[in-house]
């Protein structure tokens, strides 16, 4: 009886061995995987490349008249300083004010008419009301009332035109600007749209430069570069790169780059020649990872940037990159990392965004 005893006690000790194992798996935490990972930068400051061009304002109006006629008055010249609503000129209005005066006439005869007509169709309503006037000579003196109410309307919208053409006779200053160029002179016939003067608005100056197919994708918005002009010797001014042209400038093979001053400078003025240095590393110099830290899916090349904590740990993000040409040291990235930030370098596929990784090597890790 014993025996017997002690075999059952064994067996249910067995079977409940396994059951607590299972249990202790379910509960054992998922390993967190380590990654392979580097510290991106550019290998070198690059070489300063200069581009010639030419200084203009920032902002830049072309004055012109919406009509054609002939200069009456032109009140500013080349130098002076305007305010918003300062006249630049004005053209002869004598034309204009005929033509008004010659609708404005047209308009009190139709207005007459309207009211002959609606005198006529008020008599036949009555006539007809008594039986004295026929259905048809009604019709017809409802549609004469009518067809003079328009011509009243056709003619007050004339008026309108020409005394918005009378009001196109004077051109004036947008801002405060600057006048860089008068192109007529009194007396002058001009026609609708002709630039008649050229003024400069704003304290800051631009440069736009030609920049051959070899740099140009070297060169982003937002970078800096210097400026410096033949006509001021020895100064050296910061600049920011705001403009990058896609294609090629009309009859010229280089593409159109502009940059600010960061600072304005009334010595600058529209038309100097300047020359504009940007630091443009060469092919060794540029960013460059592992081909294998780049992935490619459906919403385009990426890389996932490594952000460590004080424990060893770090968190990966996915991040969005522009990539060049492969070269001996890797593939160049253009565009989407910063100097000095880490990457994953190996095992690319099978992490995603928003994982926490073990860094080796890192706080004593490995």
């Amino acid at each position: 009886m014993k025996i017997i005893c002690a075999m059952l006690a064994c067996v249910v000790v067995l079977s409940i061995l396994p059951a607590c194992s299972t249990q202790e798996d379910e509960t054992a935490e998922a390993p967190i995987r380590p990654v392979r990972y580097e510290q991106v930068s550019i290998g070198g400051e690059g070489r300063m490349r200069s581009f010639s061009g030419t200084a203009h304002a920032s902002a830049e109006s072309r004055i012109s008249f919406k009509v054609s006629g002939t200069i009456k008055r032109v009140a500013v010249k080349v130098g002076d300083r305007v305010s918003k609503g300062d006249a630049i000129a004005t053209l002869d209005t004598r034309d204009f004010v005929l033509q008004m005066q010659q609708v404005d006439a047209s308009l009190q005869r139709a207005q007459a008419e309207e009211r002959n007509a609606n005198a006529r169709y008020a008599r036949s309503r009555q006539l007809y009301e008594t039986n004295s006037a026929s259905r048809n000579d009604l019709d017809a003196a409802r549609a004469a009332s009518e067809s003079a109410r328009a011509s009243v309307k056709s003619a007050e919208k004339q008026l309108e035109l020409v005394r918005r053409q009378l009001s196109y006779t004077k051109v004036y200053a947008s801002g405060a600007c600057s006048v860089a160029t008068v192109n007529v002179e009194e007396n002058e016939n001009v026609q609708a749209g002709l630039t008649i003067a050229v003024l400069n608005c704003g304290d800051q100056k631009e440069v736009q430069v030609g920049v051959s197919e070899g740099f140009i994708t070297r060169i982003h918005v937002g970078g800096a570069c210097r400026v410096q002009f033949d006509a001021l010797a020895g100064k050296v001014f910061t600049a920011t790169v705001i403009e990058v042209g896609v294609s090629t400038s009309k009859n010229s093979s280089t593409f159109p780059v502009t940059v600010v001053l960061d600072e304005a400078d009334p010595a600058v003025r529209t038309g100097m020649v300047a020359e504009v240095g940007f630091r443009i590393a060469d092919e060794g110099e540029q960013m460059t990872v592992p081909a294998f830290a780049v992935g490619e899916d459906r919403k385009g090349r990426y890389v996932f940037v490594v952000t460590p904590d004080e424990e060893g740990l770090a968190t990966v993000q996915r991040r969005a990159v522009s990539v060049g040409e492969l070269t001996d040291n890797g593939i160049l990235i253009t565009h989407g990392l910063q100097d000095g930030e880490f990457i994953v370098t190996a095992g690319v596929s099978r992490i995603v965004d928003g994982q926490t990784v073990r860094l080796p090597g890192l706080d004593g890790n490995k």
